[in-house]
């Protein structure tokens, strides 16, 4: 596959330093040409990864889009993972180093910019911050990485031990573990689907990724720690996710059990959207076999498209998705959340659309590993996979030459929007693709 500008394409060089890491705030010294150009998807993938690799106070950070997005942690943490497939381990420990040792009671920023520190309104960024951690241990082993960390005065058990003691007892920005279910309640717009003012998915409740990440975090912390109280309280959560989130007769999971804060998991309402958010179930490990099956042929034909993931499907809802007495903002509909086209006024249609059925390029991949992980050993999975992992390169030559837009309608013909060029979109194909090559 070769990579030739095409209509529309960036006019801006996005500079390469010699470490593969663009600083911030320094002239472009070696720009991207046609002549330079990488020809094999892999080296276009790999190239460009690199561009989101930045030095910010000292710090090695990933900027979450361009041109306009600057660097947050979810994303960041996200796209570790890629960067880690790559094999850039130096740039990935030096990363996570830097987010635990700014955690905080259970807290991380949702930045590494400046005054950003102080904005930890997150529940998910914590969690995947142990994600990370984990697949880092499995590389280099986990104690040379806390060694590592150690010399930058992190003790990382501390930070783990934090972070889960921290959701247990509840964090000052309002995250708690409900002690009867074990499943985490999560305050408004606290997860990846934030968009808020006006609040068109707040997810107020128990998230269901959250719950898949909560599970992984305390299996890994009780193999760490040696604490088994946290492994009984995974397999609490693992029983509750089957009983509160599976919905047998349509054959997928609930995205989120509304509540207040304060209500326990039993006493939640269900969200039955079908929405992207349960393929992390899957992809990490918390699926039966046949649950994970059925869901990956019901979001690969009411949510898969090409180059992306839909955020919600096209369908009208049985029951209330948020919480009770929740007031809509004009213009959306909880019961028919599916908007097609991200387009028009920010905060009268766009905001609407952003997560209620806008494609987002980075859970493509994320599709194809549950594809993977529900037909082990399949080789129809793997070609699927790889198929479906091949429709990102028609985006890689339009728009952002050379890169993968942040999102796109839902509906045909599928137009990139948002930023030209988005860090996980591009991660995520990397690990997913090196998974592939194995």
């Amino acid at each position: 596959m070769k990579i030739r500008p095409g209509r529309g394409a960036c006019s801006t060089s996005i500079a390469v330093r010699d470490g593969g890491a663009a600083e911030l705030g320094v002239a472009s010294t070696t720009p991207i040409t046609r002549a330079d150009a990488p020809e094999d998807l892999a080296e276009i993938l790999d190239h460009a990864a690199r561009q989101f690799l930045v030095r910010r106070s000292g710090l090695t950070s990933v900027m979450a889009g361009y041109p306009w997005f600057l660097d947050w942690g979810r994303d960041a943490l996200i796209a570790a993972r890629g960067y880690l497939a790559m094999g850039r381990v130096d740039e990935v420990c030096e990363l996570a180093i830097a987010f635990a040792a700014r955690e905080e009671r259970g807290t991380l920023p949702n930045s590494l910019a400046g005054d950003a520190v102080a904005n930890r309104d997150t529940s998910d960024a914590p969690l995947w911050l142990v994600r990370v951690l984990e697949e880092l241990s499995q590389t280099v082993g986990w104690h040379t990485l806390s060694a590592r960390a150690a010399l930058s005065g992190v003790e990382l058990k501390d930070v783990l031990r934090s972070i889960c003691e921290s959701y247990l007892a509840g964090t000052a920005n309002g995250i708690h573990c409900d002690p009867g279910s074990g499943l985490v309640w999560s305050p408004p717009h606290f997860t990846w689907m934030d968009t808020n003012h006006p609040a068109a998915t707040p997810r107020e409740g128990y998230p269901i990724e959250i719950q898949a990440l909560w599970a992984r975090a305390l299996d890994f912390a009780a193999r760490i720690l040696d604490e088994q109280r946290f492994a009984a309280l995974a397999e609490r959560v693992r029983a509750s996710l089957q009983e509160r989130y599976w919905i047998d007769d349509l054959g997928w999971f609930a995205d989120c059990l509304p509540a207040h804060s304060g209500t326990p998991a039993i006493e939640a309402s269900r969200d039955e959207s079908l929405r992207p958010n349960q393929l992390y179930v899957v992809a990490l490990g918390l699926a039966r076999p046949a649950q994970a099956q059925r869901v990956v042929l019901t979001t690969h034909r009411e949510l898969l498209i090409p180059g992306a993931v839909r955020s919600v499907a096209p369908r009208e809802l049985r029951s209330w998705p948020w919480i009770p007495g929740s007031v809509p903002p004009a213009g959306l509909d909880p019961m028919r959340p599916y908007h097609g086209r991200y387009e028009g006024d920010e905060d009268t249609s766009r905001k609407l659309a952003y997560h209620n059925g806008t494609g987002w390029t980075h859970l493509m991949p994320l599709w194809c590993e549950a594809l993977l992980d529900a037909f082990p050993d399949d080789p129809r999975a793997e070609h699927l996979a790889r198929a479906t992992l091949r429709t990102a390169e028609s985006e890689l030559r339009r728009g952002c030459v050379g890169q993968v837009a942040e999102i796109c309608d839902g509906d045909f013909p599928h137009t990139p929007r948002g930023t030209c060029a988005q860090a996980w979109s591009v991660t995520e194909l990397v690990r997913l693709w090196k998974r592939l090559a194995r």
